[in-house]
Formats: structure tokens, C-alpha cells, sequence
């Protein structure tokens, strides 16, 4: 298989970060990746028409993309249990927050690097923060039960959103009132995976 990736973004993160937990990096090449929604020259557009990343070729079939159809396959693939039948709807339910928080920290970033200057708006920025600032209220009172459980794809997502936030945004604070969420995270990032995909500034 190849992955399609940038160490920089936290959807190819988590798939990375599966790799590792499912004992399946060896099974993968690391193929780097660059671009943004302005330029996707240098992006595997022939196996993602989107132009983003991640994306995995398999010998087997065609390329598949988006993190969560690449993090499902290589469950199913390796048997690993990261989605679990007894708490699938939570676990699926998490993961897509995790991803909503990627998504608005992302465009936070691209508002500044894709667009003029003088047609940044502060206001919208504010609103993909408020979306994470949200999800983040939500994940302390309604699913810390959840993540204080056995190790699913939810944990995985909601550490590589978090990882994100500390990378990219760590001027907003994310940690404030937030305790529980921010000593489960901690624990969390000192996992082998974690560590091994710190990502690297571009």
C-alpha cells in the first residue's frame, strides 16, 4: 500500500496513528504530499479527485481517501476493534467531532495563508473557533465516560484534533476550564503512536 500524506495534517495524522496501533506501518509507503485548496499541483489528485489528503492506494482495489474510510479499512483490515459494536454509534459519533474540529482549525489556518490580507475576515475565523470552543465544551460534559474507556478510533480522532489545536493553535487557549479533557489528553499524547507522529511545521 501507499499513504499519501503530510506530517502536518491531523486527518493523515490519525491515519498514522492507526498504522501504529494496528501494527501495520510496515505494511504502508510513506509518500509526502503538499498543497492547499488554491494549488493542488503537487497533490494525488489522480487518486483523490479532491485533492486532499490523506490518500491510500491498495493492491487490491481502487485508491480510497478521506481518514475515515482509510482509518476503517485498516481496522478491518488488521481486525484491530478500534470500532467496536457494543459503542459504535458513540465511538462513529466522536470521531466525526474530532474530524469537525480538524475542519474548522484547518480553514482557520488556510484564512490566513490562502487569502489577502485584506480580505481575511476576523469574524469568520471567530465562528470556526466558536464550532471547536463548542465541541470541546461538549466533549468535557458528555463523553469523558467514553474516553476514559478501552482505546477505540474516538480516542484516536479526538487526540489528533487536540494535537492540532496545541500545533497550530495554541494562542486560543484550549485547555482553559477544560480539565478533565485536558489531563485525559495529556495521558493520551505520551502513547508510543502519539509521540511518533508529532507533526513537523511547514
Amino acid at each position: 500500500m501507499q499513504l499519501y500524506y503530510a506530517s502536518a495534517s491531523p486527518f493523515a495524522r490519525k491515519v498514522m496513528v492507526t498504522l501504529h496501533e494496528t501494527g501495520q506501518l510496515d505494511d504502508v509507503e510513506l509518500l509526502t504530499a503538499t498543497g492547499t485548496p488554491l494549488d493542488a499541483t503537487d497533490m494525488p489528485t489522480a487518486h483523490n479527485p479532491l485533492g486532499k489528503l490523506p490518500a491510500l492506494t491498495r493492491p487490491d482495489g481502487p485508491a480510497i481517501y478521506d481518514s475515515r474510510v482509510i482509518c476503517r479499512y485498516l481496522d478491518a483490515r488488521a481486525d484491530a476493534g478500534l470500532y467496536p459494536d457494543r459503542t459504535i454509534w458513540e465511538t462513529l459519533t466522536l470521531e466525526a467531532t474530532a474530524d469537525g474540529i480538524m475542519d474548522a482549525a484547518v480553514l482557520m489556518v488556510y484564512e490566513g495563508r490562502c487569502r489577502p490580507e485584506n480580505l481575511q475576515s476576523a469574524d469568520w475565523v471567530n465562528g470556526q473557533w466558536d464550532k471547536i470552543s463548542r465541541a470541546l465544551d461538549a466533549l468535557t460534559t458528555r463523553w469523558m465516560s467514553h474516553l476514559a474507556g478501552p482505546l477505540d478510533m474516538s480516542h484516536i480522532a479526538i487526540g489528533c484534533a487536540l494535537g492540532y489545536l496545541d500545533f497550530r493553535h495554541d494562542d486560543r487557549n484550549w485547555r482553559h476550564g477544560r480539565d478533565a479533557l485536558d489531563d485525559w489528553f495529556a495521558a493520551f499524547d505520551e502513547r508510543p503512536a502519539m509521540k511518533a507522529t508529532r507533526p513537523v511545521a511547514t
